[in-house]
């Protein structure tokens, strides 16, 4: 489990988002209308602007970053993201889309996939996404305030080089999402998938 916070000020932005507030310890950021990240599949566009703020993040360690959103626009979008390249990350989290609150994952090499199930109930919620880093992969999980954690998606991830993570947003259709992140931690992996 995540015991140790990591300060908001560790972090470089993959791109600058509209607007960042540090307030009572949380980290309020506004994201730009139009980010988002995707490779190719089904749209056969490639978006590389979402706002990550990212730290290292090394095999055997665990990553949770926990958040409040307004989810009003198509595909509001706000988790965690892991990367390990530009054809190589994953973005974890929730995203609205055609009116309902999803929970999934964006798995990418070289081309995305996306694996998403609704969860209305957590409109409200303080969600926290947690992502463990194996040898060969990332093990995504989640839960809405103290409810257990579920089990989002195992995902294969290996790379030699450099690997970073820590809270994203992007806002595809509209200007003004403003997430709050409450939290930002790193502790050591989970040991087991169940």
């Amino acid at each position: 489990m995540p015991d140790n916070d990591i300060p908001w000020q560790e972090g470089t932005w993959t791109h600058p988002p509209h607007d960042v507030v540090v307030e009572d310890r949380h980290l309020v950021v506004t994201a730009i209308e139009g980010s988002d990240a995707w490779r190719h599949t089904a749209y056969d566009f490639v978006h590389d602007s979402e706002h990550a703020l990212l730290a290292p993040l090394m095999i055997g360690e665990a990553m949770e970053v926990s958040f409040r959103a307004p989810w009003r626009g198509q595909f509001d979008q706000a988790g965690l993201f892991v990367r390990a390249g530009a054809e190589h990350w994953v973005k974890a989290g929730v995203e609205h889309a055609d009116g309902h609150l999803g929970l999934g994952a964006v798995v990418t090499a070289v081309r995305s996939d996306w694996s998403i199930g609704f969860v209305d109930e957590w409109r409200d919620a303080d969600i926290t996404v947690r992502v463990s880093r194996w040898s060969d992969a990332v093990i995504v999980r989640a839960r809405a305030g103290a409810e257990e954690w579920r089990l989002v998606r195992v995902a294969p991830f290996a790379s030699a080089g450099a690997v970073a993570a820590g809270p994203f947003l992007a806002a595809p259709t509209r200007r003004g999402l403003a997430v709050r992140f409450t939290r930002w931690a790193r502790g050591t992996a989970d040991a087991a998938l169940h």
